[in-house]
């Protein structure tokens, strides 16, 4: 055998065995999880482009969080991090306030005002909340919420919403609530808000320590530490 027959052999096998490095999936593309501690948001400023009321640091048993006072206190971020995914988990570590707490509240809003949207929600009542978990994709929205599981206020929980291309769930402290079929096409535009619906209403009155964005449906066992 020649030594060019050779050598062209060995380029046929070399690429067979690994491939054009251009037709080979790039972890680079891929979008990674989103992480706020609300805390290094109102440290930093760097994403926050507006700040209403007068949020304050306090304590939790996870270090700083942010407090919110129910009435005007509120972060808006020109962040989108939901953008073009067709499915995601949002996660957040929070403790809803027990004294006079609004009966509506918003914990987190991503994408537009009315239209395509994402949001973080519960009801307080006589000591007790509820979560809601909302998303409007085109001409479809729902609310998964269930004014009969409560929890006491005044106690630090985790909350998720898990959305894929056909269904909604919700989880409180890593146990499932509600699941419901939904038709979901990705968030394209908008912006997002901490503490408040992005159109400042629904105040929510209590901290929030962190909130987390994975961007694929995750099992409970994948939750963060809480």
């Amino acid at each position: 055998m020649s030594l060019s027959t050779t050598i062209f052999s060995f380029l046929v096998l070399f690429s067979s065995c690994f491939g054009n490095a251009s037709n080979r999936p790039s972890h680079n593309n891929q979008k990674e999880n989103t992480n706020w501690i609300i805390t290094d948001l109102l440290k930093s400023g760097e994403l926050i482009a507006e700040t209403t009321g007068n949020p304050k640091l306090t304590e939790s048993p996870y270090g700083k969080a942010v407090w919110f006072d129910g009435e005007d206190d509120g972060l808006w971020l020109d962040e989108l991090p939901l953008k073009g995914l067709t499915e995601f988990t949002v996660e957040m570590i929070f403790c809803p306030d027990s004294t006079q707490a609004p009966f509506e509240q918003r914990m987190l809003h991503i994408g537009e005002d009315r239209g395509d949207r994402m949001l973080l929600e519960l009801r307080a009542v006589n000591g007790n909340w509820y979560f809601d978990g909302y998303a409007k994709s085109g001409e479809n929205k729902k609310a998964l919420i269930d004014e009969q599981l409560t929890h006491p206020l005044g106690q630090w929980y985790h909350v998720a919403f898990v959305v894929t291309p056909n269904s909604m769930t919700t989880f409180v402290n890593g146990t499932q609530e509600l699941t419901e079929d939904f038709p979901f096409l990705p968030i394209q535009s908008g912006a997002t808000s901490i503490g408040t619906r992005i159109d400042k209403r629904s105040w929510f009155k209590g901290a929030i320590y962190k909130i987390k964005i994975t961007p694929q449906a995750i099992k409970p066992i994948d939750f963060m530490a809480f």
